[in-house]
């Protein structure tokens, strides 16, 4: 039984706070609506304009065909008969080189599509067409409040309702105060999906916004979005999932420049393939197309990654806005970016079978594959790092007849153009911190691909929605134990006389020793200051591995 609070008072569909309360993106700052001044996501965002899309999209045009000779450069020396080394390391190179070459070739070809909807400033959104969902657990009232906040000051919106998986009372008091209408369902079957498939019971707008409850929406969402809904077969429309605390430095800054890059360059070219999925939050639904599929699924630990797909299947379109039009929080300690990069990981690949079975057409599985797909990169790091290891303490290496500078001659150029055309791709907003956060959670992909294999799913328990503040040496243990490896291989070519090959793999430990290190840091020394200052969480009720 659902526990309903219509606290919702009549207004006008367009009423907003005066000009002068107003702070970047259109929305109040009113202490008894937003919260304090402090918090992040009253600033104002930085994103690419249309016109530095274009010079991506121009910069690319150039860099992706030299990529492209660059890999057929590469591959072709890798692959001769005379490069075999132990026949066991060069067939497990070859497996990880094919599977970078698959990753680096679909992220070109989704690049190069990439596509721009400019968002309408002058749509009219009839005042009875959308309903605001804001699913909560347990997360802290000075979080959701200027989300709630933010929503009802949404141009456009007919009610917005506050969807409590915990039942707090303070929650239903700050609906009353606010203006929004309280639910409180009887169990918490589904988590997030069942408490947004409740909900959808009590709606009655053909159209259904959902925001977490972190992610507060500029009051323009709706006048940007709802246009491309002229289309009958528009299922959603996307928008980035931006962490606006991502300023403050440390893990938070790292995760965002990951987030980047897929919101950026690979979200535009999904677009322009027909292939964008939903990515939980700040999106709208057509409530057509929800009725449609039967709802949120309640048996995945990514329920938007695997709606999309039976979406798609069943003939939907979506579409992606690339503009900024809700801000939220990332993770800002490396326990809260774990927890939610195992969510990601396990959920997008128990998707895999789904994804292959659904009757979809070519470009838009292998889009879904490709997304999976990436959350396998970890095993390709874990091999890249043992390599040195193995050769320094056993003499046995991938390859032969070879020498450190032919292979750097054939395989920098690939590499650093593969890296180059990631960083134009997110116009400039991918990081070194970002990538190195990444390798240092190599084991995350392991780990996920292994219980999604068992067919351990895992279940939800909320993830903390402020960083904790000081060392979380627990939460890189994996890492740590690469970097012990790999010093005490160093240390232990150190007796022997040296070899040019057992120093050439020395020069690779000390590299991966380098990125690693760069990649635990903010675990090992604890957030910044200014980050333990402000609220924190990663955009969604995220799951931790059970």
């Amino acid at each position: 039984m659902t526990q309903v609070a219509d606290t919702a008072t009549p207004r006008a569909p367009d009423e907003t706070h005066a000009p002068d309360e107003r702070g970047p993106g259109g929305q109040s700052h009113a202490p008894d609506e937003v919260g304090v001044a402090a918090d992040p996501r009253t600033e104002r965002p930085v994103w690419p304009g249309l016109a530095q899309w274009r010079q991506v999209d121009r910069k690319l045009t150039v860099l992706f065909p030299v990529s492209l000779l660059a890999a057929m450069w590469y591959f072709e020396w890798l692959l001769r008969p005379e490069r075999i080394g132990n026949r066991a390391l060069y067939g497990l190179l070859i497996v990880a080189e094919l599977f970078n070459l698959v990753q680096a070739a679909g992220f070109w070809w989704t690049c190069r599509h990439g596509r721009d909807r400019p968002a309408v400033r002058a749509a009219t959104v009839p005042g009875d067409d959308v309903d605001i969902l804001i699913p909560v657990c347990n997360e802290p009232l000075e979080v959701v409040r200027p989300t709630v906040a933010a929503a009802l000051a949404v141009r456009g919106s007919t009610t917005v309702y506050l969807l409590d998986d915990a039942g707090r009372p303070e929650l239903a008091a700050l609906a009353a105060h606010l203006g929004a209408r309280y639910l409180r369902r009887g169990d918490n079957r589904g988590a997030k999906a069942g408490n947004l498939n409740d909900a959808l019971a009590h709606c009655r707008a053909p159209f259904v916004a959902v925001f977490d409850c972190d992610h507060v929406p500029d009051s323009r969402f709706l006048e940007a979005t709802m246009e491309w809904f002229a289309d009958p077969a528009t299922a959603f429309v996307q928008t980035p999932q931006y962490y606006a605390n991502a300023r403050r430095g440390g893990v938070a800054a790292a995760a965002w420049a990951q987030q980047a890059l897929f919101f950026g360059g690979i979200a535009r070219g999904k677009d322009g393939l027909g292939a964008m999925f939903c990515c939980g939050t700040n999106v709208v639904f057509r409530r057509r197309a929800l009725d449609d599929v039967g709802g949120f699924p309640e048996g995945s630990l990514t329920e938007d990654f695997e709606l999309s797909v039976h979406l798609h299947e069943l003939g939907w379109r979506s579409a992606y806005v690339n503009e900024v039009l809700a801000q939220g929080l990332g993770p800002e300690d490396m326990a809260s970016y774990v927890s939610q990069q195992q969510r990601w990981a396990r959920g997008c690949l128990a998707a895999v079978p789904a994804a292959v079975r659904a009757e979809l057409p070519v470009r838009i599985r292998m889009q879904y594959l490709l997304s999976s797909m990436f959350f396998l990169s970890g095993w390709t790091f874990a091999l890249y790092m043992a390599f040195p290891v193995v050769r320094i303490l056993t003499g046995a290496q991938p390859l032969a007849g070879t020498t450190a500078d032919q292979f750097l001659l054939h395989f920098a150029p690939y590499f650093c153009l593969s890296l180059g055309a990631v960083a134009v791709a997110g116009a400039g907003r991918y990081t070194f911190e970002a990538f190195a956060l990444l390798i240092a959670n190599f084991w995350v992909h392991v780990v996920s691909t292994l219980f999604v294999v068992a067919g351990r799913r895992g279940r939800f328990v909320v993830t903390a929605k402020r960083g904790r503040a000081g060392p979380q040496p627990l939460a890189v243990v994996p890492a740590l134990l690469v970097m012990g490896a790999l010093g005490a291989a160093m240390g232990f070519a150190l007796t022997r006389r040296p070899t040019a090959g057992t120093v050439n793999n020395m020069a690779f430990a000390v590299l991966h020793l380098a990125v690693l290190t760069v990649g635990v840091w903010p675990a090992l020394t604890g957030r910044s200051a200014a980050v333990s200052e402000a609220a924190s969480g990663d955009g969604d009720t995220e799951a931790r591995a059970a």
